[in-house]
C-alpha cells in the first residue's frame, strides 16, 4: 500500500493572496483530502524579513480559513528554523559544491552585457561564474577580510558527485535533472540564512511531504532541487505542477501586477463558493 498522500502550501507573506494563490491552495488541499489518509500543512515562507510582514501572514490565515481550507498545526515559519538551514549548509560545504560569491548585481550584469552570447536558463541569463574561477588564495584574503558574499551552488561539481537523477511529474512521468538548468544559484546571502532552493528543499523534506503541487512557473527549479535533495540524501516526492491562472490579457496572475485579491473579492460579496469556482474548482469535496 502506498505511503499517504502529504501536501503543501507555501506562501510568502509578503502581500495578500489573489486567485492564483486560491488555485494553488485549493490543488494541494484537493489532492490530499481525495485521497485515504491525505494530509495537508501549512509554511509560511517568511524567510526574506526585509520583505515579510505579520499583517500579511494574519491575512493568508484568515483568507485561507474563509475559502474552507483546513491545515494541520502547528504552521511551520521558515524564520524559525534557521538551524535546519545551516546545517544543510555545513553538508554542502562539507561535500565541497559550495563556493563563496563576492559579486554584485552591478558586476554580474556587466560581464553578462560583455559576454554577448551569455548562457540563459528558464529565469534569464544564468551567472557567469566569475568566483567559481578565484584563484584559491584570493578566495580565503576576501574571505578573511570579512568581505560581504553568498554563496552559491558549483552545479557542475554537484552533478560530477550525485550523478544521473530524475523526478516523477504527475501526468508526464519521469523528467531527467538537467543539473544547470538554473546554473550556480545563490543557495544563502549576508541577509537571508537561505534561498527559496536550499529552504523548500529541507522544509519538504522535514515536513515529511510527498506530493509537491506548485505553479508551472516553478518546474524548471525542481531540477535544483532534486539535485539539492540527491546531494543531502534527502527523500523525493512526487511534484505536480499546475497550471496558472491569466488575466484577461493573458498574463499570469502576481502580485506585482496587482492581481485581484481574495479580500477585494471578499468585500465585494463573493461568497467562498463563487471564489473557488473562480479560480477553477467547485465546492470543496468531502473527504474518504
Amino acid at each position: 500500500m502506498p505511503p499517504p498522500i502529504v501536501t503543501r502550501f507555501a506562501p510568502s507573506p509578503t502581500g495578500y493572496l489573489h486567485l492564483g494563490h486560491a488555485a494553488s491552495a485549493l490543488t494541494g488541499w484537493q489532492a490530499a483530502r481525495e485521497a485515504p489518509g491525505g494530509r495537508f500543512l501549512l509554511r509560511i515562507e517568511d524567510i526574506d524579513r526585509t520583505r515579510c510582514r505579520p499583517e500579511y501572514e494574519q491575512a493568508i490565515l484568515e483568507d485561507l480559513g474563509w475559502l474552507g481550507l483546513e491545515w494541520e498545526q502547528p504552521v511551520r515559519r521558515q524564520s524559525e528554523h534557521g538551524a535546519d538551514y545551516r546545517a544543510a549548509l555545513d553538508r554542502l560545504a562539507g561535500r565541497g559544491v559550495l563556493y563563496p560569491c563576492f559579486c554584485t548585481r552591478a558586476a554580474i550584469a556587466a560581464e553578462i552585457a560583455a559576454a554577448g552570447a551569455a548562457p540563459h536558463g528558464a529565469d534569464g541569463p544564468l551567472y557567469p561564474g566569475l568566483c567559481r574561477r578565484l584563484d584559491p588564495a584570493q578566495r580565503a584574503a576576501r574571505l578573511a577580510a570579512g568581505e560581504p558574499h553568498a554563496l552559491r551552488l558549483d552545479a557542475a561539481a554537484a552533478a560530477a558527485a550525485v550523478g544521473p537523477l530524475a523526478w516523477e511529474e504527475r501526468g508526464e512521468g519521469r523528467v531527467a535533472v538537467v543539473p544547470g538548468a538554473l546554473g550556480d544559484v545563490v543557495l544563502a546571502r549576508k541577509d537571508i540564512a537561505a534561498s527559496y532552493h536550499l529552504a523548500v528543499v529541507v522544509d519538504d523534506a522535514l515536513q515529511g511531504i510527498t506530493l509537491v503541487t506548485r505553479g508551472r512557473d516553478l518546474f524548471s527549479a525542481t531540477h535544483v532541487h532534486r539535485l539539492l535533495q540527491a546531494l543531502l540524501d534527502l527523500p523525493t516526492p512526487t511534484y505536480h505542477h499546475h497550471l496558472l491562472l491569466a488575466d484577461a490579457t493573458g498574463r499570469r496572475l502576481a502580485k506585482r501586477t496587482g492581481a485581484l485579491g481574495l479580500r477585494q473579492l471578499r468585500a465585494a460579496g463573493r461568497t467562498p463558493a463563487e471564489v473557488r469556482a473562480l479560480a477553477g474548482f467547485a465546492a470543496p469535496k468531502a473527504a474518504p
